[in-house]
């Protein structure tokens, strides 16, 4: 929206053309998310309160989250708010990438808000039954896999790239790469969930994952960058990298209030949205496999529940005091802080081995 006023602003004086430097427009997006988010914030945790819009605690949960009752939740509509106003005001609104990572995030975000209100304002413990939930999950996970597929302009942008090895590249037909699109997108999705457990937990490793997934987003649209460090060049995808500025700007935003010990919660509303975010946005850039290496905390979480679910149903045993595993470690004595620090220190190092893949090839 910005980038064409500028545009026109250019022709009375030039320098207004610095505007549409990607790395600065790239900034002023993430400013502009995080200013969303700290003046937004204390007005919606206090209109949440009011409301009456907070936590359920389940009996069965660590003793040390009862405390928690009550906060205020469904904080994730801020996070949205901050992202879709700092890529609508800062982004080429003619990219098609853009469109769809913003459309692709609202739309889950859309089921988790549904999900949430079901439970916090219409208390039905149930929400949102599970295979509406997954439905509506594939409806958006499959129209971001067609939109992707059938817009596409080369085939490298079909094509899975595998980090460490510059001519591992595997040509995926039609079925192969919705479906392979799909799994990443709503796998991407619930793992940010599952991990949105704890004050804070989810919402670091989402902005460092956000913030590298940028980085790979300005390398692979650049045909020079991508070139020298042999990543596949598609262009347009520059772009993306406002959206990922704005999911920095408005997480780290969230952060301030989310921190330990926490004035609102994300809910499913920010927890299925962030998710679904990053695995678009590793798709665009084809680098699912370093999503799943940068984002390894989301995939620990999730293999420690399929775990735990398995070896109940089959063995009548929990391998877990309790699943996701970051209720394991406070069981075990861990104080929530710990847990939290120790996750985001681990999520820091994952980051640095998938941004070492675009140098170690």
């Amino acid at each position: 929206m910005l980038l064409e006023l500028f545009d026109w602003l250019a022709g009375f004086y030039g320098g207004f053309r610095v505007f549409g430097y990607l790395t600065l427009r790239a900034i002023l997006a993430a400013l502009t998310a995080l200013a969303i988010s700290l003046l937004v914030g204390p007005w919606m945790i206090r209109r949440l309160a009011e409301k009456q819009i907070g936590q359920v605690v389940r009996d069965y949960g660590p003793e040390t989250h009862l405390g928690k009752k009550g906060t205020p939740t469904m904080g994730g509509t801020l996070i949205l708010v901050a992202v879709a106003a700092g890529t609508l005001l800062w982004a080429d609104l003619g990219n098609r990438f853009v469109w769809v990572v913003l459309l692709v995030t609202l739309a889950f975000g859309l089921v988790g808000f549904y999900d949430d209100y079901l439970k916090l304002v219409i208390k039905d413990p149930r929400g949102l039954p599970a295979r509406w939930k997954y439905l509506w999950q594939s409806v958006a996970g499959l129209g971001a896999a067609l939109a992707l597929w059938y817009t596409a302009e080369s085939p490298a942008e079909t094509a899975l790239h595998v980090p460490f090895f510059k001519d591992v590249i595997l040509p995926m037909g039609a079925v192969a790469f919705i479906g392979f699109t799909y799994l990443v997108i709503v796998g991407s999705s619930n793992a940010v969930n599952l991990t949105d457990g704890l004050d804070g937990l989810a919402i670091m490793p989402c902005v460092m994952v956000a913030g590298a997934l940028g980085v790979f987003a300005y390398v692979t649209g650049n045909v020079n960058f991508s070139g020298y460090l042999q990543l596949p060049y598609v262009p347009g995808v520059g772009e993306v990298l406002i959206f990922t500025a704005t999911m920095v700007g408005a997480g780290l935003g969230f952060l301030w209030f989310n921190t330990y010990p926490a004035q609102v919660f994300m809910g499913d509303v920010g927890a299925l949205a962030l998710g679904a975010a990053l695995g678009v946005v590793a798709v665009i850039v084809r680098q699912e496999i370093v999503l799943a290496v940068m984002g390894g905390i989301f995939v620990l979480e999730t293999v420690s529940v399929m775990v735990q679910v398995a070896s109940f149903k089959l063995r009548g045993k929990r391998v877990f005091r309790m699943a996701p595993i970051h209720h394991h470690y406070e069981l075990k004595g861990w104080a929530e802080p710990k847990v939290i620090v120790r996750f985001w220190i681990i999520s820091f190092v994952l980051v640095l081995v998938g941004l070492a893949t675009l140098k170690i090839r």
